[in-house]
């Protein structure tokens, strides 16, 4: 019996957990509906814009006028910024960890090839999970609080604000962001993408294009579309007049760019974390529902054996007697 009161312990232990991760999927969908949609209403905007700022700069290019300092590559790369983004729980399986493992990815691909230098690389936190990366032993330069569901661009502007200055002032060579971009409920995946210098050539411009929307067809060929109808003509760039002159356009433009561009990848991030949360909380509660299943089959099969057992004695006991 001492043994089936365990059997029934951790039956009501297991069932217990499976109501607090059917809670926490619940929870987690919420969410995730919430920014799913503020993903999808601001990344269309977010990718013109980011078109927009490129064209404008080739124009620059093309009539040899000097580059503006937020899109100037440095000869040398000495040292370099990663923004990254994790969540300030755990419990959404791989998110965090598919993350970090792509920023070293990249941290072992973005050194100078053909030197013994390597690059010094400094990380810049949203969110407490990346406080991994200290115990890793890289150098942490700033810790920002990240919220759940970000509401406005004024939670981003510290950072941009800090990643844009450092770079203007020569401390940063390099600005990436690690991100995880938004493709479905079911995929995420993690991202690293140059923010500063801007660009102009590069072919990964875009946040959130390997996720198509039914709502808005948020891909390359959407993007193209639109910026082959607005900005250029039949292969030709329309010859824009900019007042006071493109240089103060860019001035201008560039660092609400940044903004963007970062406010957009914590919407993609947020809106994955989300989602991976509740897959995991989702596994977890199939999972304890097998094992609950599991230990009634052997909770009544231990039942049996005990009942068994007893009738066993009885009839040899009444045998005795006899």
């Amino acid at each position: 019996m001492a043994k089936t009161r365990d059997i029934q312990r951790r039956i009501k232990s297991i069932g217990n957990i499976k109501k607090i991760t059917r809670a926490m999927e619940m929870v987690a969908a919420a969410k995730m509906r919430k920014t799913v949609e503020a993903v999808l209403k601001t990344r269309t905007y977010a990718n013109l814009s980011w078109e927009t700022v490129i064209n404008i700069a080739r124009m620059s290019a093309e009539k040899h006028e000097p580059l503006h300092p937020l899109l100037a590559d440095r000869k040398e790369i000495k040292k370099v910024a990663i923004i990254i983004m994790t969540s300030n729980r755990g419990l959404c399986g791989g998110f965090n960890s598919s993350l970090v493992a792509k920023v070293r990815e990249s941290i072992r691909k973005h050194q100078q090839v053909g030197t013994d230098m390597a690059i010094d690389t400094e990380f810049i936190l949203l969110g407490k999970k990346g406080e991994v990366l200290e115990r890793l032993g890289y150098q942490v330069a700033a810790v920002f609080p990240k919220m759940e569901v970000a509401l406005s661009f004024d939670e981003i502007k510290p950072i941009a604000s800090l990643a844009r200055q450092e770079f203007l002032n020569g401390y940063y060579d390099k600005v990436l962001v690690a991100y995880t971009d938004y493709v479905s409920a079911s995929k995420q995946v993690p991202r690293v993408k140059q923010l500063l210098p801007v660009e102009v050539d590069g072919h990964d411009h875009h946040l959130g294009v390997m996720g198509k929307s039914a709502k808005l067809d948020t891909s390359l060929e959407y993007i193209a579309d639109k910026s082959k109808k607005h900005l250029t003509d039949h292969g030709f760039t329309h010859d824009y007049t900019f007042e006071p002159n493109r240089a103060e356009v860019l001035d201008k433009m560039l660092p609400k760019l940044i903004e963007v561009q970062l406010y957009q990848a914590l919407l993609e991030t947020n809106a994955s974390e989300h989602s991976a949360r509740m897959a995991a909380m989702h596994q977890a509660n199939d999972a304890a529902g097998g094992m609950v299943d599991d230990l009634v089959l052997f909770y009544n099969k231990a039942r049996q054996a005990g009942i068994t057992a007893e009738i066993a004695e009885i009839s040899a006991g009444a045998n005795a007697l006899q």
